[in-house]
């Protein structure tokens, strides 16, 4: 379980939101919504711990994410918006390269994975050399990877065109499906069982609170 409450986040003397509060259980996709600037992408910042809030508390497992962050970081998958790779290893060396670091101790067929992220005939191209969307492809391949509990993922559908859309949309779904969290930021239009799916929205200060 993971828990924001009271959340304030502060940046350059501006509150970007404050007295955010929600909790994110497993079976759970939470898409944050909000118009840009708004404080999306300042939020993830401070689920993955790389920024401290002004106040409140981030908890999971009812445990400040900042009291262990080791362990924290062991049962959390983050992709940002860069993308991460390695420009100088191939697609499939990069692919090698995150099963090796996510999970070692399981086979996977690259090949498959390679295929799913539609990057076949590709394998072999350095990754500094592909395009954007190719580059993110290879980025978003880590996630068949992963056995992280909890997948935190800033914007994962930039530049990939509606088939890899797809694709990812129902991986997001299996993930969740196997007790699995996600949490996730978009500008797309997804495809999510209501079930599976609640939406939060960062909504601009009142006035009177926008400065500190």
């Amino acid at each position: 379980m993971l828990q924001c409450k009271n959340l304030t986040c502060v940046r350059e003397e501006r509150v970007l939101f404050n007295n955010l509060n929600f909790t994110l259980t497993s079976g759970e996709i939470l898409h944050v919504e909000g118009p840009n600037g708004i404080g999306k992408t300042s939020l993830f910042r401070l689920l993955v711990g790389l920024s401290s809030p002004y106040s409140g508390e981030i908890c999971w497992q009812q445990e400040n994410i900042l009291s262990d962050r080791e362990s924290y970081y062991q049962q959390m998958l983050y992709l940002g918006h860069k993308s991460g790779v390695k420009p100088e290893l191939t697609a499939l060396e990069n692919l090698q390269f995150f099963q090796r670091l996510y999970n070692p101790s399981v086979e996977f067929d690259v090949w498959e994975i390679l295929t799913q992220v539609g990057l076949v005939g590709y394998e072999d191209v350095l990754t500094g050399q592909l395009s954007a969307g190719q580059q993110r492809r290879v980025a978003l391949a880590r996630m068949w990877f992963s056995d992280c509990p909890l997948w935190i993922l800033d914007e994962p559908f930039t530049a990939i065109d509606k088939n890899g859309v797809k694709v990812i949309e129902n991986l997001l779904i299996k993930h969740v499906q196997n007790g699995g969290m996600v949490i996730l930021t978009t500008h797309q239009d997804l495809s999510i069982p209501a079930e599976l799916y609640k939406n939060l929205t960062l909504q601009k200060p009142a006035f009177g609170e926008q400065y500190v």
